[in-house]
């Protein structure tokens, strides 16, 4: 991971503003959204196939394509990928909800990719294709502190390593604690696999289920018992 000190100058202005509305949800990502919607932000290898996942996901109001985590200011994709701006390729899932909790927004990502392998997802390697989650409520928190812990064990239970996904608050003035700020990518990357149904993707089931059910229904872990895992 490139250091502060390391990492490229960028800009002191965006390359890329939000997209007026997303093509296939027709919302506008960068907003106004409905009163009530929250954000999560994801990161689990190339965002093209991610962003497509979550836009397919019923209760999703919303999604974009940026970059987040890391140093430079106002990155381009081509510096992102050289791993010297510190950023991981991140997606903004906005949703409702009334329609989908968390939990089943952090299913899903645990359930299509590969959280084991830091800083890689198959051929495409380098920190800004690492593993993240990045919350914004303490509900969301909450639900990716559990899920990680649940999908934990099945990933030991099938003979695989431990989770390398990072978990850290999103916080648009990026101090030191938090993941900050979402830089939008430029336009041609924004629901890239709609434009591009036959376009590059790394992403679909990974053949394992994260268990559910982890949260009570006002977020705090829930007193169950999980059944023992088993594959998808």
């Amino acid at each position: 991971m490139v250091s502060r000190d390391e990492a490229l100058p960028g800009r002191p202005t965006p390359v890329a503003g939000p997209p007026a509305r997303h093509l296939v949800l027709d919302t506008p990502p960068g907003g106004p959204l409905p009163a009530g919607t929250q954000v999560l932000y994801l990161a689990a290898g190339c965002f093209w196939g991610v962003e497509r996942i979550y836009w397919r996901l019923p209760g999703v109001v919303s999604t974009a394509v940026g970059y987040l985590g890391g140093f430079t200011p106002n990155p381009t994709y081509e510096e992102t990928c050289t791993g010297r701006t510190g950023h991981t390729e991140a997606v903004l899932v906005a949703y409702d909800p009334a329609a989908v909790d968390a939990e089943t927004l952090l299913k899903t990502f645990w359930e299509n990719h590969d959280p084991t392998t830091a800083n890689r997802q198959g051929n495409d390697v380098g920190t800004q294709y690492r593993s993240g989650i990045y919350w914004t409520t303490d509900e969301q928190r909450r639900a990716a502190e559990a899920t990680r812990d649940a999908f934990g064990e099945v990933l030991a239970s099938h003979g695989h390593g431990p989770i390398s996904t990072e978990i850290r608050p999103y916080d648009a003035t990026a101090d030191d604690d938090g993941a900050g700020p979402f830089y939008f990518a430029e336009g041609y990357h924004q629901q890239y696999l709609h434009t591009n149904p036959n376009g590059y993707c790394n992403h679909g089931p990974n053949g394992l289920s994260c268990p559910t059910g982890l949260l009570s229904k006002d977020g705090v872990p829930a007193q169950v018992d999980v059944e023992p895992p088993t594959r998808a």
